[in-house]
């Protein structure tokens, strides 16, 4: 049975300026994997996230999102399709000035007509999952990283999306709670039939959630395959970055003259 494709980028070109961000991207994502974009800086992967969600346009090329070409849906069409994603921001995205309740039931707010009686219960659904029951009147401030990022999660599955796209999902946390963020990840995707997008440097969160990975490298896809496949990779970047090796292919510019000669290859 042929697996149903949810993302696809083919031949995805960014540039900015002189600059090529992304340089030919062609991926397939499937429903229901959990599937990793890693790579190091500066290497394109938040850029490719912005158009697979749509917030940016290829100059060359087309994103397929559950089946619509994003290029060409009007502003309304774009709309609706972005209803059946979420988003985890890297920083979390939280409002300070509202409860940790009011910052999860803001797209409920936006996008859904309830009753606020029926909100109220459904963000206290979306806290229980991730494990924070109770904590709806918590400011953002009350909070450590890992419950901020815990709170950003609750509000991305709020409205219950087909897809959930995470920035970074670990970034600035302790292994523990890297591996609490990692869990839920799994956890949410088998619960609520997601399909995950992770984009990420993290290599123990890599190998502990993915089901396939794409490396990008100077806006380019190195290669693509399970946690296995890439962890016997033949390729030389691939395997520098996994084992995070200073010697290789992959240079790191110490120089800001050899950073800026890079930046205009």
């Amino acid at each position: 049975m042929d697996k149903e494709v949810v993302i696809k980028a083919e031949n995805i070109v960014k540039k900015f300026g002189d600059r090529t961000v992304l340089n030919g991207i062609n991926l397939e994502i499937y429903r229901g994997e959990t599937f990793v974009i890693m790579g190091g800086s500066g290497c394109g992967k938040s850029t490719f996230l912005r158009h697979l969600i749509g917030a940016l346009k290829p100059d060359s090329g087309r994103v397929s999102l559950l089946g619509k070409d994003l290029s060409g849906l009007s502003e309304d069409a774009l709309d609706a399709v972005k209803k059946k994603i979420g988003m985890s921001f890297q920083s979390s995205a939280l409002f300070d000035s509202m409860t940790v309740g009011d910052n999860v039931a803001l797209p409920l707010k936006e996008h859904a007509k309830l009753e606020r009686s029926v909100i109220d219960i459904v963000v206290k659904m979306k806290l229980e999952l991730v494990g924070l029951r109770g904590f709806e009147d918590l400011m953002p401030s009350q909070l450590s990283g890992g419950m901020r990022k815990r709170v950003g999660l609750a509000r991305a599955i709020v409205m219950d999306p087909e897809i959930v796209f995470y920035d970074e999902p670990t970034a600035g946390l302790d292994p523990i709670v890297s591996g609490v963020i990692d869990k839920l990840i799994l956890d949410l995707s088998k619960k609520l039939a997601i399909t995950s997008v992770v984009v990420t440097h993290d290599m123990k969160s890599v190998f502990s959630i993915a089901d396939r990975i794409a490396m990008l490298y100077e806006g380019s896809v190195l290669q693509v395959g399970t946690p296995d496949e890439i962890r016997k990779s033949d390729n030389q970047m691939v395997k520098q970055f996994v084992s995070g090796s200073p010697d290789g292919p992959i240079k790191f510019f110490q120089q800001k003259d050899d950073y800026l000669e890079q930046l205009m290859k």
